[in-house]
């Protein structure tokens, strides 16, 4: 399967991601545990990262796969 990950890095610290599987965001840091609760409690905010993995990811999986096994 495919899984969709959405980092947010500050200063070179990833203090809160999205995960596809997971369904939600969490947070690694203090203000990221805030922003996760914030962001995980605002359905248009989730349901557009939920989106990410149609939209953007199998998408591209297609393309990249049909490129690869073309050159097989």
């Amino acid at each position: 399967g495919i899984e969709y990950i959405d980092s947010y890095v500050f200063n070179k610290v990833e203090y809160i991601r999205f995960n596809s599987t997971v369904g939600r965001f969490v947070g690694y840091t203090e203000h990221g545990v805030k922003n996760a609760e914030a962001r995980n409690s605002d359905a248009g905010i989730l349901g557009q990262e939920q989106g990410e993995l149609e939209r953007y990811c199998k998408h591209n999986a297609d393309i990249d796969y049909s490129a690869i096994l073309d050159k097989t």
